[in-house]
């Protein structure tokens, strides 16, 4: 599988987020950045879950249909005509960071996956329906963590 690297101008990987991008500061999205799609992909899958939430890994963000000639995602930018995945507060879309006062940081792991075929997801789709769709179909994909506590 190839390497591609994915960032944030907001926070550097292994780093805390910062409020901004939180629950409780209104589910601003950060902004991120990308390189080395191969250039066989046809289609970017992006997800952003909390593998440490006490009720198991809590989904926060899932987008599927992004053109593979982006390079990345401004802060808040949710692009026209791609699919915006069901979170884990029921809503489409991002979710940001609101871990249980006085717990350790949680991790958000942020994963951008580059396609070799299209995922064929709509808007509202589940973390499930992503699973199947990414099976046998990714051709790279890349991490970054970032930490929260309140």
């Amino acid at each position: 599988m190839e390497e591609i690297s994915l960032r944030s101008p907001a926070f550097a990987d292994h780093d805390p987020i910062p409020p901004a991008y939180s629950h409780e500061s209104g589910d601003l999205s950060p902004e991120l950045r990308w390189s080395g799609v191969p250039a066989a992909c046809l289609e970017l899958a992006l997800t952003c879950e909390d593998p440490d939430a006490p009720g198991g890994t809590f989904v926060h963000w899932m987008l599927g249909g992004i053109p593979p000639e982006r390079d990345g995602l401004a802060a808040g930018e949710e692009p026209p005509r791609i699919a915006r995945g069901r979170n884990g507060y029921g809503d489409n879309g991002y979710g940001g960071p609101h871990p249980p006062p006085g717990d350790p940081p949680h991790r958000y792991v942020f994963t951008l996956y580059a396609l070799r075929g299209p995922s064929g997801l709509t808007s509202g789709f589940s973390m499930d329906d992503l699973r199947a769709s990414l099976k046998d179909d990714v051709l790279a994909s890349a991490t970054l963590v970032g930490t929260y506590a309140r």
